[in-house]
């Protein structure tokens, strides 16, 4: 198989091409623009893990000049889009680029699709598509009425245009609502990131709110297996979408002890007011994933951040600002 990864030199995009490669997959290229919404060393050094095996093409979704070349001469089979502008906040901060790049891109790459027969489209969507949902845990089939910000929003369209694609043109989508991956290799601004380095260098953390909110954290290698699963899922319903979370919600409270724990340092607590955007709770209902492509979160938070905290130290033992 030929597989187009988008993101693909990023967190969950490296991790799912290094899985690509140990299982004999086939030909990986990635796309992927190494902008600077986070230090690009990081995802060179990525990158260079990955070896020589992968093409690369370094470009922006958002340009369809650039898109269209990559599939006219990649002839790829299925696509696994993970390239995005993520983040609840900063996306409040600058709609317009988020609308850029997770709806014009994604629209980008689904036309390219159309135009060169792919026939199978894996798409990250985000937990954060379920806004303030009353019902917990979240499934699939929920309704959702309402989103509280930017981000959330331009994943819903993601998702809408997934499924006008599959039925307009046959392409086989798969939707896939990630809840709050963390791992290795993770993204500088996501909170375990940011407490970790701020906890280690003796400073301050920014806790919002009490500390009662809770997040289905879900560790990297869960959320490859999903993916992984999804590529290979090719039966039911031409546009599926399915739940990827840990199972296994999580107070922030509990989150920083976990991460004091780790790193054998306490933290300073900086406390503020609620944070427009965010929600009180995410919680996955996994039971569709698990029943149609296999999946089953094995790595808890304490497992999981230690993991972390040991990258995080060896990325800074060779001089690499994880910031």
């Amino acid at each position: 198989m030929n597989i187009l990864v988008t993101g693909g030199a990023g967190f969950i995009g490296s991790h799912t091409v290094e899985r690509l490669l140990r299982d004999d997959a086939g030909q990986v290229t990635i796309l992927d623009s190494l902008n600077d919404y986070y230090n690009p060393a990081i995802k060179r050094e990525n990158l260079k893990a990955l070896g020589p095996k992968v093409k690369f093409r370094e470009g922006d979704i958002t340009d369809p000049l650039f898109v269209a070349e990559v599939f006219d001469v990649g002839h790829f089979d299925a696509v696994i889009h993970l390239a995005a502008r993520a983040g609840v906040r900063p996306s409040i901060e600058q709609p317009e680029l988020y609308i850029d790049t997770n709806i014009k891109g994604t629209f980008n790459l689904l036309e390219a699709c159309r135009r060169n027969g792919v026939k199978h489209f894996v798409c990250a969507s985000s937990s954060s598509v379920y806004g303030v949902n009353k019902k917990v845990p979240f499934a699939e089939t929920d309704p959702i009425l309402q989103t509280i910000s930017p981000y959330a929003m331009t994943k819903m369209a993601g998702e809408q245009m997934c499924s006008n694609y599959s039925h307009l043109y046959g392409i086989k989508t798969v939707n896939l609502r990630f809840f709050t991956v963390y791992g290795p290799r993770q993204r500088p601004d996501l909170a375990i990131s940011k407490f970790t380095r701020l906890i280690e260098d003796g400073k301050a953390i920014d806790k919002y709110g009490d500390g009662t909110t809770r997040r289905d954290y879900t560790f990297i290698n869960d959320i490859v297996d999903g993916i992984i699963g999804s590529l290979n899922y090719r039966t039911g319903p031409i546009c599926e979408i399915f739940n990827l979370g840990g199972s296994q919600n999580v107070s922030l409270n509990d989150l920083i002890t976990t991460i004091e724990q780790a790193l054998g340092k306490k933290a300073t607590i900086n406390q503020l007011t609620d944070q427009p955007g965010d929600v009180p709770i995410t919680s996955a209902d996994v039971s569709k994933a698990k029943a149609l492509i296999g999946f089953k979160p094995t790595t808890t938070i304490a497992q999981g951040v230690p993991k972390y905290v040991e990258w995080f130290r060896d990325m800074r033992s060779r001089g690499i600002a994880v910031n």
